[in-house]
């Protein structure tokens, strides 16, 4: 692990809150932020990260410890947003060393992290065929990852082996639809534009150039 993640995950293991994030649990959460259908301001999950405890406030008795470690996130979250647009995710998956199994669960953990800040924007862009195959995949490892899954501990066990590729698949294939439902908002508004030599929606019954344009 290059030194600049083991100083963030120094950092995150210090935090004065109860449950500091892991750092690949910052990885995934990181990551479902810049997947979500609809943008969340810094100062609102910037909060999530260094905890609610702190009222807004980075926990922080030094400005310049606080300027590092927001910088050290961002450049983390502008790495993934590269990655992204290569095809080439690349998460910070924790190892077991006792058998070597990647825990991958724990990435998944602050993946829904990020979903938990907008639930109703994941649901309504399933509205999008190219979203919705993918966000009911990632429904089921976030299921699989907290032991709520229909699977039987074979098939769970199975699954374990595909796990990774299973999950850079999904979130990779999410991205790309979350490009599409962007772009789908964004004709709607287009369309529903009034153009200049359209009857006036005032009802005046002059074109809208000559009327309230």
């Amino acid at each position: 692990m290059p030194s600049r993640f083991r100083r963030l995950d120094g950092a995150l293991a210090e935090l004065p809150v109860e449950a500091p994030m892991l750092l690949t649990e910052l990885d995934g959460f990181l990551t479902g932020l810049i997947v979500c259908p609809e943008p969340i301001p810094v100062d609102e999950w910037m909060t999530v990260i260094w905890g609610v405890e702190a009222d807004g406030v980075p926990p922080f008795e030094d400005p310049f410890d606080v300027q590092w470690f927001v910088k050290a996130v961002a450049a983390r979250r502008e790495e993934i947003v590269r990655d992204l647009s290569r095809g080439k995710l690349q998460p910070i998956l924790d190892v077991d060393e006792r058998d070597g199994d990647v825990l991958w669960e724990y990435w998944v953990d602050g993946f829904s992290d990020a979903i938990a800040l907008r639930p109703e924007a994941w649901d309504a862009a399933a509205a999008d065929p190219e979203w919705a195959d993918p966000w009911h995949r990632l429904l089921a490892l976030i299921a699989i990852a907290r032991g709520e899954s229909d699977l039987d501990s074979v098939e769970v066990n199975a699954f374990q082996d595909r796990a990774v590729a299973e999950l850079t698949d999904t979130v990779q294939r999410l991205y790309a639809a979350r490009a599409g439902v962007g772009e789908a908002r964004a004709t709607a508004v287009v369309t529903a534009k009034t153009g200049r030599n359209d009857p006036c929606p005032c009802g005046s019954g002059k074109k809208h150039k000559h009327c309230c344009a």
